[in-house]
């Protein structure tokens, strides 16, 4: 089970890559063009940039799940073939349209009376649906990829059947979700009613399972109950509408405002944690990864490119992740800190919420995000080092390939050689490389010589299937298969 969710976890990084540059150009338009959150003409040269710019970064982030279904698909395909891509699109298309309002309401009239149930399939098109319908198309791929049909449905053999079954698999996963969703939509909701009147507690215990509930997707359930007006709150629609505490029954922003610290300050802190913890050899690609991230969240609280990057390979560190949000809320409602956001508690929405009337004590940022930025390293850092968590810059090698000198920097050599030790580009069937390994299918294994094969310079050869050879290159193994490819 834990290989499979650090095999989910690698396949996340795919769309979770597209992220840090969204969040960067919302941040960077919101500050350009504030009527974009706070409403009134767009009038100018530079707002029209700003506009421009969140339309551009929303275009993603508001589409996040569907890139989640063709990510995950793509990462959990064996040899990352597109066509597993294509297989969870069209599961994703096919549970979310089946599920829809429009649909269940038909099939299901009593949905429509049970405002709890509507609430639930009116938000199926969320990042839970959108793992599901990529594992739906990864697993369906590796299974029938290589399916054999009769001669006179030859057409659909090997890859062309496997959005087919995907498509048959997504339908059974609608008929199971039609009665399963609600029921797990409706808990969450209830939850939420059972904590409101806990105060500053239960402020706390709703930021923990908002932070814990972000690989489901199933925290829109909570925010609808906390941020809109799902049950007679609406922190968030109250606070923008100008109003106050006074014409509420609760401290307006309370369910907000102890975000801010965690976004703005704890998220960068603890990204340098896990920086300073990757391997030196790396921390390049630790650093590329987390610093747009820690970037997203500061400016404009997108939190999910780090969030993703992490919680399935380590998701006893994201527990905790989840419970310092728990923390910082409960204390921030406590000493009177109050902003409220639009879009998400980063320094932008912070910066425009600070001249509603709810607002209060905003100086606070300072000393409460200072204590969440030592917070959250020092968490982050002791139990990634204690632990031994593979965090980015920390994961295992394969046979500790990484660390692969090659025998042989002629890439094209080595590509010849290798080749040849095949038995030739005729007996070569399919071609395809990992970030250490060239994976190869052959017609013929008793062609394969391993001893030719090692004489070019590769640390190995594994054979993990009947017709499956792999050659082990190390970090390098692009060049050495750019070249493989150009000779077959």
């Amino acid at each position: 089970m834990m290989k499979f969710l650090q095999r989910l976890g690698k396949a996340l990084m795919l769309p979770v890559a597209c992220l840090p540059i969204c969040g960067i150009l919302m941040g960077i338009g919101y500050l350009l063009c504030p009527q974009t959150m706070q409403g009134g003409d767009i009038t100018g040269t530079i707002p029209t940039i700003g506009l421009f710019l969140v339309k551009a970064g929303g275009a993603l982030i508001d589409n996040m799940a569907i890139l989640f279904a063709i990510g995950v698909g793509v990462g959990m395909a064996d040899d990352k073939d597109g066509t597993a891509g294509l297989a969870a699109l069209a599961s994703w298309l096919m549970i979310t349209t089946l599920l829809g309002e429009g649909v269940v309401t038909v099939i299901r009239p009593s949905v429509a009376e049970n405002a709890t149930q509507l609430l639930a399939f009116q938000k199926i098109a969320n990042p839970f649906i959108g793992i599901i319908s990529g594992l739906i198309g990864g697993l369906t791929y590796n299974r029938f990829k290589s399916t054999k049909l009769p001669d006179f449905l030859a057409f659909f053999s090997g890859k062309r059947c496997v959005t087919i079954l995907a498509g048959l698999f997504s339908i059974i996963a609608s008929a199971i979700l039609l009665f399963v969703w609600p029921l797990v939509f409706g808990a969450l909701v209830a939850i939420g009613k059972g904590i409101v009147g806990l105060d500053a507690v239960g402020a706390g215990i709703y930021a923990f399972l908002n932070r814990l509930l972000i690989p489901t997707g199933l925290h829109h359930a909570l925010n609808n109950v906390f941020w809109f007006d799902t049950i007679g709150l609406g922190d968030l629609t109250h606070f923008w509408a100008g109003d106050t505490s006074a014409d509420v029954s609760w401290s307006l922003g309370m369910y907000m405002s102890g975000f801010f610290p965690c976004m703005m300050f704890g998220v960068p802190a603890a990204a340098i944690a896990m920086i300073r913890s990757a391997k030196p050899e790396k921390r390049k690609v630790a650093i590329g990864l987390l610093s747009s991230a820690a970037i997203a969240s500061f400016v404009c609280g997108v939190t999910e490119p780090f969030e993703f990057a992490f919680m399935f390979l380590a998701p006893g560190l994201y527990v905790l992740y989840a419970l310092l949000y728990g923390i910082f809320v409960a204390v921030t409602t406590v000493v009177g800190f109050r902003a409220g956001f639009s879009f998400s508690a980063g320094a932008t929405d912070l910066l425009f919420s600070a001249s509603l009337p709810a607002a209060a004590k905003t100086w606070l940022i300072l000393p409460l995000g200072l204590a969440a930025a030592v917070i959250f390293y020092v968490v982050f850092r002791f139990a990634i080092v204690k632990f031994n968590l593979k965090t980015p810059g920390r994961e295992d090698d394969d046979t500790d390939e990484e660390k692969i000198v090659l025998a042989n920097d002629n890439y094209t050599e080595m590509a010849r050689i290798i080749l040849e030790g095949l038995g030739g580009a005729a007996n070569v069937t399919s071609i395809d490389n990992c970030i250490t390994r060239l994976r190869l299918e052959v017609k013929d294994t008793t062609l394969v010589n391993e001893k030719k094969i090692k004489s070019s310079g590769a640390a190995g050869v594994i054979r993990p299937g009947k017709t499956s050879v792999q050659v082990i290159i190390g970090p390098k193994v692009q060049f050495v298969a750019d070249e493989f490819k150009k000779l077959v």
